[in-house]
C-alpha cells in the first residue's frame, strides 16, 4: 500500500541528512531505550498527522490516506529523521530505518487517523 512510496522517501531522507549519530548509550535497558525514543516516536506521529489532517484531500478523499501520507513526509523530515536516528543511537546502527519501515508504518495509518480526527474535533 504506502510501503514503496515511504521506502523511496526514506532513502531520500537519509541521503539528504547523512549518516546518522554514533552515540552509545550508557548501559540501558530496552525499557528505558524505549521510554527514551517514545517523544521522537510521538513527534514524528503528530508531525504527518497536522500534514494529513490539514490536506483537503483528508475530508474529500479519505481513501487516499496512503498518498497523503507518503505527502506529509517531505513536510515532516525534520523529526522523522530524529526518530530515525534515535533509534539508532539506542537500538543499533540501521536498527532505525528497520523501525520506520516496519512496525512503524505498520501502525502509522491509524495513528494518522486518530490523531486527525483528534485535531479536526478539537477545532
Amino acid at each position: 500500500m504506502i510501503l514503496a512510496p515511504i521506502a523511496g522517501a526514506a532513502m531520500v531522507i537519509a541521503v539528504a541528512t547523512g549518516p546518522a549519530l554514533d552515540m552509545e548509550p550508557a548501559h540501558l535497558s530496552n525499557a528505558q531505550r524505549s521510554a527514551a525514543v517514545q517523544p521522537l516516536i510521538q513527534g514524528a506521529t503528530d508531525c504527518i498527522a497536522r500534514a494529513v489532517a490539514a490536506d483537503p484531500r483528508y475530508r474529500s478523499a479519505p481513501d487516499s490516506l496512503g498518498d497523503l501520507i507518503v505527502d506529509s513526509v517531505p513536510s515532516c523530515i525534520a523529526p522523522v529523521r530524529a526518530m530515525i536516528d534515535a533509534y539508532d543511537r539506542y537500538f543499533g546502527d540501521g536498527s532505525g530505518e528497520a523501525f520506520f519501515m516496519g512496525p512503524y508504518l505498520d501502525v502509522l495509518p491509524k495513528a494518522v487517523i486518530k490523531r486527525a480526527t483528534d485535531l479536526r474535533s478539537s477545532e
